[in-house]
């Protein structure tokens, strides 16, 4: 088995060393995240593209009362998951978050504690690709993960402007639910909403992320 190449010494994770061209064989996703407030409703959109640049995913969810900063985390987290799941052994993010991206790179640090159990999760999974690279794009060559996020930002509950959802149109909700939390002051604490009835009676499987 080849080792993989190490970075030179004081190099970030994903940082400036890395290959400038993306490998053969590496599908692309565009990732954005946005709240309408700041904090406010947040939602992200993510767009995934195979190695001959054709559409195979489009991805968004409304995430609730959010930041911008913590939804653009969501939105890396949701392509890194859909490219765990398919198989995807080399994936090249572009977002147009400036703070993500250089975090990411090893370039900024996480100060945030909102941020910082998303970061680490996000760059443990990258961690687990054979080929992971993530650049800074300008808004205009990201309009479409953009627009699934104000898709599902216009498409939540009780949305300005926003279609409400009905029963009939919803989806069945699955058996198990998957969110990420922060445990604070002895409390742990959803950070997305949950959208269970009151009173109901959950089973809570901890794996930390640190």
């Amino acid at each position: 088995m080849s080792k993989r190449p190490t970075l030179p010494k004081g190099a970030g994770l994903f940082g400036d060393h890395a290959p400038e061209r993306k490998p053969a064989h590496a599908h692309q996703a565009n990732i954005d995240g946005g709240s309408r407030g700041n904090p406010g409703q947040a939602a992200y959109g993510v767009v995934v593209r195979d190695a001959k640049g054709e559409v195979v995913a489009r991805l968004k969810k409304y995430i609730g009362q959010n930041t911008n900063n913590v939804a653009e985390y969501y939105g890396l987290i949701a392509a890194l998951d859909y490219a765990q799941a398919h198989g995807i052994r080399a994936l090249r993010i572009e977002s147009d978050s400036e703070l993500l991206v250089k975090q990411m790179r090893g370039q900024y640090k996480v100060k945030s504690a909102d941020l910082r159990p998303l970061f680490e999760h996000a760059r443990k999974m990258a961690q687990g690709l054979e080929s992971f690279r993530i650049d800074h794009v300008y808004r205009e060559k990201n309009r479409e993960a953009d627009a699934l996020a104000n898709q599902a930002l216009d498409e939540a509950p009780n949305s300005v402007g926003g279609a409400m959802n009905t029963t009939e149109n919803a989806p069945p909700k699955p058996a198990t639910i998957r969110c990420f939390a922060q445990y604070k002051n002895g409390v742990l604490q959803p950070q997305e909403p949950l959208d269970l009835p009151d009173g109901a009676h959950v089973e809570i499987m901890l794996r930390l992320l640190k």
